[in-house]
């Protein structure tokens, strides 16, 4: 049985990832830490699998949404080159410092990202600055690095984060939204394999991890959404933009919040 919440988890965060033009993390991280908590997981590592395992699925979605994007000339490489380095140095960074925080601490500090998020989708839209120079190689670098560790830590491919900064770097939002999706990967791929390596001398793992990586969780959660991700996007085009994003939004303070309370052992 736990193997189809697996499924239907990556289903429904495809859906979302379709649906609303984010990345899946911020749905898979909740999912995945009632999932683990409700199979008397250890508390000490519900958090960190479920981060860890989560950043190994936006690989697999990162593929897919940048090869999209990038067919459609949506990838403004040269800025991810300049933004790349910082990225892995800073996921990897977040990894470390996920790993030395108490797994209820870490998951109120993922809620209060959550809560965040939501309150930007709902409150905030991102602006176009057309016609700025693009910032300093040393500025690309800097912001890879800062997107890249509170990524790693929310576990999530750094959409929310990376959009907002390209859009003030002067991209317009289509470039903006292509290359932030190129970003994810990686995000995705220095987080991942940062989680597995710190959580691998780690006692209270369940079977068929690789450190803080499920296995069949990525396996499943990664297929599933690959698939119903189409679904999403076909949704996306029937319905009205700011009914998506307020929805959305309404998401994410309930998963949010209940992650937050949660950690501080309010509930």
């Amino acid at each position: 049985m736990l193997y189809v919440w697996f499924v239907i988890a990556g289903a429904f965060a495809g859906v979302c990832a379709g649906l609303f033009g984010i990345g899946g993390g911020m749905i898979i991280v909740p999912a995945l830490v009632w999932i683990f908590t409700a199979y008397n997981f250890s508390p000490e590592v519900v958090t960190h699998l479920a981060v860890g395992t989560s950043l190994a699925t936006i690989i697999v979605t990162s593929i897919s949404s940048l090869t999209a994007h990038n067919k459609r000339s949506g990838v403004r490489w040269e800025i991810w080159r300049g933004m790349a380095i910082g990225l892995v140095v800073g996921s990897v960074v977040g990894a470390g410092i996920a790993d030395m925080i108490n797994g209820q601490a870490l998951q109120a500090i993922i809620g209060i990202g959550a809560l965040l998020v939501a309150l930007k989708m709902l409150f905030f839209s991102n602006k176009e600055q057309l016609g700025k120079p693009l910032p300093s190689k040393g500025i690309q670098v800097g912001a890879g690095a800062g997107i890249g560790m509170a990524s790693s830590i929310f576990g999530i491919g750094g959409g929310s984060l990376t959009v907002p900064f390209l859009n003030w770097a002067g991209l317009p939002m289509k470039q903006a939204v292509g290359t932030s999706a190129a970003c994810g990967l990686p995000i995705a791929v220095a987080g991942a394999l940062g989680f597995a390596w710190f959580g691998q001398d780690v006692a209270t793992l369940p079977a068929g991890t690789i450190g803080f990586v499920h296995i069949i969780g990525f396996i499943c959660i990664s297929v599933a959404s690959f698939i119903t991700a189409k679904i999403g996007a076909r949704l996306a085009h029937q319905l009205p933009a700011l009914m998506l994003k307020r929805a959305f939004g309404v998401l994410l303070i309930f998963a949010g919040g209940q992650l937050f309370l949660s950690g501080i052992g309010v509930l």
